[in-house]
């Protein structure tokens, strides 16, 4: 049975091409057996009427702030707070916008104003609207006041533009609706990992050519210090070994900085014993032997020649220690192809429990950035593909699912 069945959900509809969309999601919403109501605004009767929401819905639809009869009957006050899930799909960049400064001059602004409940939001709009940095500013306060932002989605615009922008798919929504539904349970311990210690890594290691030069990667440590801020919040604590990256300590996490490959090791078995492990940083696979203790010149037979030696596998060795094994290893697989694939070989080869696996293609644009879409792989070898959306939002999702996994073994 999904965990939409029964639940109220407030479906506030804005104004975008992206609006046939909701047609279908109001009638996945009840397949599921969660009860919708609907709220368009001006915008959004250009391209959905009424009348069609209504028939898949089964309920009256609201668009009028004003209106004296829906205000007797039930005010936007009990509107906005009478429902367990409040979802804005699509959700352009004008109603984000005013969401996010507090401005309420219609019913659906109004009610993200006036609910206690943390909206979640499904971006649609240009590739540009989506880049520009108002937007993503606006996207910025909407999280840190606790909503949830699912997608957008690559591909083809109705402009004709290519890129993020588009509103994901209505299976996508309802499966990001249950992850979000799992992680904020109100039947959970308000602290599941209460008791719990995490060690997490994040980042990349630098590597040391000479005193100037270092291999190293593209790796921002987003999605790590995500995962840690995460399990913090929900109770565990927790150390974060971070590679060098330019991002603030997530609060109430101890943070570990290291440069290298040796060093993260080290410091990660420094943190042992720990519940639970999560390998998420991008650690170099070789160093050179030996660096040089002053800058490499130009000479002129052409470029040194570097010998390089592999790194400690942090992760294969936090998984396979013979005591003191934390409860639940998870690692990530970073790849540019054969994505299922190749992260079932890593996950057997290095005998973790799970694999969080995403496609870091030149055309995914995920270092650096604050979307992720990722495919979990278990031992057992199944593969759920999670939607894209916020790094923040998947960090939620995977410290849910390291609570449900801890009860299982418990």
């Amino acid at each position: 049975m999904s965990n939409l069945s029964g639940k109220h959900v407030l479906l506030i509809v804005s104004g975008g091409i992206a609006a046939y969309k909701t047609l279908d999601l109001v009638r996945r919403l009840r397949e599921r057996g969660a009860n919708v109501t609907a709220v368009l605004t001006k915008a959004a009767k250009q391209f959905v009427t009424p009348l069609s929401i209504a028939s898949l819905s089964g309920r009256k639809v609201y668009d009028d702030l004003f209106s004296l009869t829906d205000e007797t009957e039930m005010g936007h006050i009990q509107l906005s707070r009478g429902s367990d899930l409040v979802l804005v799909a699509p959700a352009t960049a004008d109603l984000m916008a005013r969401a996010a400064n507090g401005l309420a001059d219609d019913l659906a602004s109004t009610l993200l104003l006036a609910t206690d409940k943390a909206p979640i939001f499904v971006p649609a709009m240009n590739v540009r609207m989506w880049t520009h940095p108002a937007t993503q500013r606006n996207m910025s306060a909407l999280r840190a006041a606790g909503c949830a932002i699912l997608g957008p989605a690559d591909g083809e615009m109705a402009c004709g533009e290519f890129g993020p922008g588009r509103m994901i798919e209505p299976l996508d929504v309802i499966a990001g609706l249950e992850g979000l539904i799992a992680a904020r349970s109100d039947a959970s311990p308000a602290k599941p990992l209460a008791g719990r210690r995490a060690i997490v890594t994040a980042g990349p290691t630098r590597e040391p050519i000479d005193p100037v030069r270092y291999i190293s990667n593209k790796s921002s440590g987003k999605q790590g210090y995500a995962i840690a801020s995460a399990l913090a919040a929900a109770g565990a604590e927790t150390v974060l070994v971070s590679g060098p990256v330019d991002l603030r300590p997530p609060a109430g996490v101890t943070v570990k900085p290291v440069e290298s490959a040796v060093e993260m090791l080290d410091a990660v078995r420094a943190a042992l014993p720990a519940d639970i492990f999560v390998a998420a940083a991008a650690v170099a696979d070789w160093r050179a032997k030996t660096a040089g203790l002053q800058k490499t010149k130009k000479g002129p037979d052409g470029p040194p020649t570097i010998e390089l030696v592999e790194n400690p596998d942090i992760l294969a060795t936090v998984s396979q220690m013979r005591t003191g094994r934390p409860t639940l290893v998870i690692g990530f697989a970073a790849e540019t192809e054969n994505l299922i694939a190749n992260a079932q070989a890593k996950l057997a080869r290095k005998q973790c429990d799970i694999i969080v696996a995403n496609d870091v293609g030149a055309e995914q644009a995920i270092f650096g950035g604050d979307l992720n879409r990722v495919v979990v792989i278990d031992k057992g070898g199944a593969a759920e593909a999670w939607p894209q959306a916020n790094k923040a939002d998947v960090a939620t999702r995977i410290a849910a699912l390291v609570a449900t996994r801890l009860d299982d073994k418990a």
